[in-house]
């Protein structure tokens, strides 16, 4: 928008800081964590957006979301996914890399969309021909391979910082399967560049391996930029891996065993900028948007 009169532009300055005041008290009083609008990895919604983009995107905010981080473009333009999110009233700062091979495609389809982070996980990973074969190669991970990986994630560091973007690492649950010498999780987080490689931590994951989500914030608290949150029933042992009979089992936020409160008041203490209501699939005790606004409610009057 332009301003071609000194006043109007004065008087707009002034109408947009009382607007930005509101705005900020609004999220303190109703509780919103890190004073954010809370956001939805679009995962979540993968099926729904295959079907009907535009109306999933509008549902989403309908029910709150503000944010939102991409996970594929479902072959659609920047322009066309741009366009989208104005039309539904919500903003991606994010975007998930699901293929290194053409990261840098990725990344300058993020630069077109106006987002400002791209993140992969175990993607990073060689393509197995089948599920099988890919759960046979994560299970022989070794610290050497998180040793690779934390090389080629500061290498894709470098190319996201040549965009003027910035490149973070997602944790899934197998990183803190315990390995002769530490966790792959930690050999990630010390072998990788700390300004070319910030972190997305899934306190999820993280939790269902028995880790504590607070205490690594509060240990590396200019590591950590983005969240997600999901929730699972409770498991009396960890669990190190997503395949059958090592899941956990999820559910909406709330419903589950992981305390949000800690994590958000060490987050605030952090970089953290933004955080994503991510609840696995299968949704067994209701609807995919049912489930998503009970995890809205949840994160919308958390203190």
């Amino acid at each position: 928008m332009a301003w071609s009169r000194r006043g109007f532009l004065r008087q707009s300055g002034i109408t947009l800081a009382a607007t930005a005041l509101a705005i900020d008290k609004h999220l303190v009083l109703h509780g919103e964590p890190l004073q954010r609008s809370a956001g939805l990895q679009l995962f979540a919604v993968a099926d729904e957006l295959q079907k009907d983009f535009d109306g999933t995107l509008q549902r989403v905010h309908a029910i709150g979301y503000k944010e939102v981080e991409m996970a594929g473009f479902f072959g659609k333009k920047p322009t066309e996914i741009k366009t989208s999110l104005d039309n539904a009233g919500l903003h991606c700062a994010s975007v998930h890399i699901f293929d290194p091979g053409p990261a840098t495609d990725t990344m300058d389809y993020a630069v077109a969309i106006g987002a400002k982070y791209v993140i992969t996980a175990l993607y990073l990973l060689k393509r197995e021909p089948d599920d099988n074969a890919y759960i046979t190669m994560v299970k022989r991970l070794t610290l050497d391979d998180y040793k690779a990986m934390a090389e080629q994630c500061n290498r894709l560091g470098e190319q996201a910082k040549s965009r003027g973007l910035q490149f973070g690492y997602h944790n899934e649950n197998v990183e803190f399967r315990p390995l002769r010498g530490g966790t792959g999780y930690d050999e990630l987080l010390l072998s990788t560049d700390p300004e070319l490689v910030k972190l997305e931590l899934d306190c999820g994951w993280m939790a269902a391996a028995g880790q504590n989500p607070a205490a690594y914030i509060t240990k590396y608290p200019d590591r950590y930029r983005l969240l997600h949150i999901k929730d699972f029933k409770y498991r009396a042992k960890p669990s190190y891996g997503g395949w059958p009979g090592e899941s956990p089992e999820p559910t909406e936020l709330g419903r589950g065993h992981i305390d949000y409160k800690p994590i958000f008041d060490a987050a605030k203490k952090s970089g953290v900028e933004w955080y994503y209501v991510e609840q696995e699939a299968p949704f067994t005790d209701m609807p995919v948007m049912e489930a998503l606004k009970v995890d809205y409610e949840y994160v919308h009057k958390l203190l």
